[in-house]
């Protein structure tokens, strides 16, 4: 139920974001989603990749430095107010949100939400216990 996401450190400076996506397109990974946030010295690049072993291997061997953590991708309604039910359920049982971004495609009716839980076991119970769809891997790996 969890997936496994990359963490790439990078400088900030131009070109540094476009070499890790090079080196993935190369080897034909596709990225399914992308998050950057940043700092005034560095970015972290947060990407999920249906084969993320060889794509940590390949961004290591190229001098990135790599954590790999696991996230939760949660059906969202795609309403307003769809993700503040969530939230809400979260929040009410005391989890932590570190931070989350959307993937950029739908399932029928509804968003996917990655989150990065401080407890995700806990998460993952709370959610599917009331009614929200925890989207497997296999899922969302049809689409690559």
């Amino acid at each position: 139920m969890k997936l496994n996401q990359l963490s790439v450190f990078l400088e900030n400076k131009p070109g540094r974001l476009s070499e890790p996506c090079k080196i993935l397109a190369d080897a034909g990974i596709n990225i399914l989603t992308i998050s950057l946030a940043d700092t005034q010295q560095f970015g972290i690049l947060r990407l999920i990749v249906k084969d993320w072993q060889k794509a940590k291997t390949l961004l290591e061997k190229a001098g990135c430095v790599v954590h790999v953590s696991e996230v939760v991708a949660v059906e969202v309604e795609d309403h307003p107010g769809g993700l503040e039910k969530v939230l809400k359920a979260i929040e009410k049982a005391k989890i932590n949100v570190e931070y989350m971004y959307a993937f950029t495609f739908r399932q029928e009716n509804k968003a996917i939400i990655t989150f990065r839980f401080e407890s995700p076991d806990a998460a993952i119970q709370l959610l599917s216990s009331q009614g929200f769809k925890i989207v497997e891997s296999s899922e969302l790996f049809k689409r690559v």
